[in-house]
């Protein structure tokens, strides 16, 4: 929809080929207005936090607004989640392409910033997210799809059976407020192992994760075209998800803040780990580590993120 260029559903068959909506989401648009959970949004200009909600580009500084204490979280108080798109259909492509124009100076971000996100389904089970921009002053851009995925049914309960594997051998630590530390960290041995196919909620309550998984992963480098990213599947329905992207990380969330308020399609609540989101990403406070892939946009040149999701059923 044009709220948020926001996917609202997604519905794939199970190994026997029942139907369901593995998105979470809201029936009425009214819940895409009042809620802060980002369900199915497109989230910028910078998606993730930003330390201190400020980075210095050259020899200026630039203050963004404040939405997470002290931090900068997907794009501020008003992110590209609550604006409205302009949405254009293309049934030969079989997809949607939406436009959004950000201001220069909007919550603080240098540039006058054009982006568009396209949703197209190719054929074969396949679904195809791209986000593009182009400015017209140096800026940063970290553009994202939230979507929350819950295998089973979107509202079917806990995803913490639900088997996941990403393809990193490394990961960003974070500190109390969840801003990275500056360190790359190795997976090998820790709560943060996901090199093979295992249970989301196998190691939660392990090394403090009680809340659940809100990290980023550095995914490995591969040859050309899209990166290997993650693969999830539920085993009970069989519903298998493979996503490829061409960004270096992915943040992995598993819905630990979800309290049963936010009340979901058709009625469901939708509680503690009722979904979990694969944002592909530059890295969460890129702007303010040198060490992280560089997230600046110049005038003349395009940002491009593409996302490929394939489904099957096992």
């Amino acid at each position: 929809m044009e709220y948020g260029a926001c996917l609202t559903e997604l519905h794939v068959p199970d190994r026997d080929g029942r139907i369901a909506d593995i998105v979470l989401g809201f029936s009425a648009l009214e819940g895409y207005f009042a809620t802060k959970t980002y369900f199915g949004a497109t989230a910028g200009r910078y998606a993730n936090r930003i330390a201190g909600a400020a980075f210095a580009l050259g020899d200026t500084t630039y203050q963004l607004t404040r939405n997470e204490g002290r931090n900068h979280l997907h794009g501020g108080c008003r992110g590209f989640d609550k604006v409205l798109w302009r949405g254009v259909a293309d049934a030969a492509r079989n997809s949607v392409r939406f436009h959004h124009r950000s201001p220069d100076g909007n919550e603080g971000y240098p540039g006058a910033l054009d982006t568009w996100v396209e949703y197209r389904l190719p054929g074969d089970r396949r679904l195809t997210i791209e986000l593009t921009a182009r400015t017209d002053r140096a800026t940063i851009v970290n553009l994202v799809n939230h979507s929350y995925f819950n295998l089973a049914g979107h509202g079917s309960g806990p995803v913490l059976d639900q088997l996941v594997t990403i393809e990193a051998d490394g990961y960003t630590p974070v500190d109390q407020a969840l801003i990275p530390t500056g360190e790359i960290a190795p997976v090998r041995g820790t709560p943060f192992d996901f090199t093979r196919s295992r249970p989301i909620g196998r190691d939660l309550g392990a090394g403090g994760l009680s809340g659940g998984y809100d990290h980023n992963w550095v995914l490995r480098e591969s040859g050309p075209g899209l990166r290997p990213c993650a693969r999830a599947e539920d085993p009970v329905s069989g519903r298998v998800l493979e996503l490829r992207t061409s960004e270096p990380g992915v943040q992995f969330y598993t819905g630990g803040q979800l309290d049963g308020s936010e009340i979901g399609k058709h009625g469901k609540p939708y509680r503690r780990f009722a979904g979990f989101t694969l944002e592909t990403q530059k890295f969460p406070d890129s702007p303010n580590n040198s060490r992280f892939p560089a997230a600046v946009l110049e005038p003349g040149a395009d940002y491009k993120h593409v996302m490929e999701f394939r489904f099957s059923a096992s």
